[in-house]
């Protein structure tokens, strides 16, 4: 049969999107409040005049600036901006390039009373590769008075564009030309990997990042992490050892244990420079400011893990309370909004008359779906990264936004069409021909698609996407729910679409299954989902 028979009282899927929508929007609230909580934690007491022992620097914080810019020049006046804000709170500064003005960093910085950790960038380009170590080198020993250790490459093993011999070779090319500490940095696992490289190093420069280790950490465990790791590291050599990057970011993508915050990287960052002090460690933060170009990179969470967001402004205080979010004014105007703008279309549609029930599910699904769209814009500024992302994500959510204002002028007797039908029905007709029916199926249609798209990307690639829920869940809470209840015919393409999605959301869970993101992820996906399988299962009967 193309259709499945309605259900005999109407007011099922209504009562069905009423208690839904509500549920949904207490948790909506429990979250916003939760992140309104100031969180205690250790507050850190540094003494007169203490600092930072470092933090990488890397100026590439406005807008169109990055290292990928062979053209771009830093000048100076932002260099000694940028420094200038980082002398309050830190002794010195890494670099990991002397080009695209870099090589201006040790003059500012003698100024500003900051030593520098200066940084030559080894790749597998091996012409740019001796040009830029010759530079460093001849800045170093220009500098010595400011510049406290030459690094010769940064996670060159990791990115396996270097052998170890190389890399040797390079470093005692270093040592000979001067008389700065010479240092090579990559991730600890691979310094353990090849220990003899100790031997060409005055100093072993580990990287310990527990957000992003092959087991994540969290958070409540990560500075006891960081000292296990840096004791074993150390009882490996018998030269210094010193901790080049350590931190956390504030926004992005959770790692299974691992959860980017604003709370989450102040608790480290307090948490470990107490302990780093108390311990006597040598080591340096990554990173002083914001890098919006790292998110082409790494995703959401590469551009926020500065102690300084892009204005230069620090992003959490060194003591008292923090919170996530400082107020709920936004998502409860969205949420207003979006009430009003549901009812007023329920109350123009096809069905004048509506009963207080149907008018109670439209206010609910108006509700979440404006506070969602207040929570997404949040999202989208700190995650979007040019504008076809904006063009076509941003389109993908005004498409699940017309969800459940199209149900608002939506009778359950009317069902909803099939996306193939309702394309060719509007086809045929003319604009006046594009009901509630034919729109709900257009709409599942596109959205079913976007997600399998989506779901598949996350599923076989994860590490740098972000878990696209918020774009799905309103499309998914409202047809997901309709499509249980009301008459309803499904294409074949909706069907695949469908399967994909279930397969990939459930995929994805099973890697990172005590991920809250994954498991908000999944329950999205089968929603919106499993309406579309059970039809195409009891037509198949």
């Amino acid at each position: 049969m193309p259709y499945f028979r309605p259900p005999r009282w109407s007011f099922v899927p209504w009562l069905a999107l009423l208690l839904v929508h509500v549920v949904a929007l207490a948790g909506l609230g429990m979250v916003v409040a939760r992140q309104m909580q100031p969180v205690p934690m250790h507050d850190l007491q540094l003494a007169d005049g203490e600092r930072m022992k470092c933090v990488s620097y890397a100026p590439y914080r406005l807008p169109g600036q990055t290292p990928y810019d062979e053209t771009l020049v830093i000048s100076r006046e932002q260099i000694v901006a940028d420094l200038t804000a980082l002398s309050r709170m830190t002794e010195c500064v890494r670099l990991y390039s002397v080009t695209q003005g870099l090589e201006q960093v040790p003059d500012v910085a003698r100024e500003l009373g900051l030593g520098v950790l200066l940084g030559a960038w080894i790749s597998a380009d091996r012409k740019r590769s001796a040009i830029e170590l010759d530079r460093a080198i001849r800045i170093a020993n220009d500098n010595a008075d400011v510049v406290r250790m030459l690094i010769v490459g940064n996670e060159v093993l990791l990115r396996r564009e270097r052998t170890e011999d190389e890399l040797r070779e390079l470093i005692r090319y270093a040592n000979a030309r001067t008389e700065i500490p010479v240092t090579y940095a990559d991730v600890w696992e691979f310094w353990l990997k090849h220990r003899s490289l100790a031997g060409a190093v005055d100093r072993v420069t580990v990287h310990i990042l527990p957000f992003w280790e092959d087991d994540p950490v969290a958070i409540e465990h990560a500075v006891a992490h960081v000292a296990t790791v840096f004791e074993e590291v150390r009882e490996h050599f018998d030269k210094p050892v010193t901790i080049g990057e350590t931190g956390w970011p504030s926004a992005g993508r959770q790692r299974e244990a691992s959860l980017p915050s604003a709370i989450n990287q102040a608790r480290y960052i307090r948490e470990f420079i107490r302990r780093a002090h108390d311990k006597g460690w040598d080591y340096n933060l990554i990173e002083a400011i914001d890098q919006p170009w790292k998110r082409r990179l790494e995703g959401t969470v590469g551009g926020y893990w500065g102690v300084l967001d892009v204005d230069l402004a620090p992003k959490f205080p060194l003591a008292g309370p923090v919170a996530e979010r400082d107020t709920f004014v936004a998502p409860a105007l969205g949420a207003g909004l979006g009430v009003l703008l549901c009812l007023a279309v329920a109350a123009g549609g096809r069905s004048k008359r509506r009963t207080l029930l149907q008018l109670a599910a439209v206010a609910a699904m108006g509700a979440v779906a404006g506070a969602v769209a207040i929570l997404h814009w949040e999202h989208a500024e700190l995650a979007y990264r040019n504008g076809l992302e904006w063009t076509l994500l941003g389109l993908v959510f005004a498409i699940g936004m017309l969800v459940p204002v199209t149900l608002a002028r939506w009778s359950p007797d009317d069902g909803i069409r099939s996306g193939a039908s309702a394309w060719s029905a509007w086809l045929r007709g003319r604009l006046a021909s594009l009901d509630a029916s034919t729109c709900l199926g257009l709409l599942r249609v596109v959205l079913l698609f976007a997600a399998a798209v989506g779901a598949l990307l996350l599923f076989v690639d994860p590490r740098y996407r972000d878990f696209p829920s918020l774009l799905f869940i309103v499309p998914a809470l409202t047809l997901g729910v309709v499509g249980w209840f009301a008459n309803s015919r499904h294409a074949a393409e909706e069907r695949l679409c469908a399967a994909v999605i279930v397969v990939s959301v459930v995929g994805r869970w099973l890697s990172e299954p005590l991920n809250p993101q994954a498991a908000v992820w999944l329950f999205t996906g089968l929603l919106l989902a499993a309406p579309t399988l059970r039809a195409a299962a009891r037509e198949d009967q």
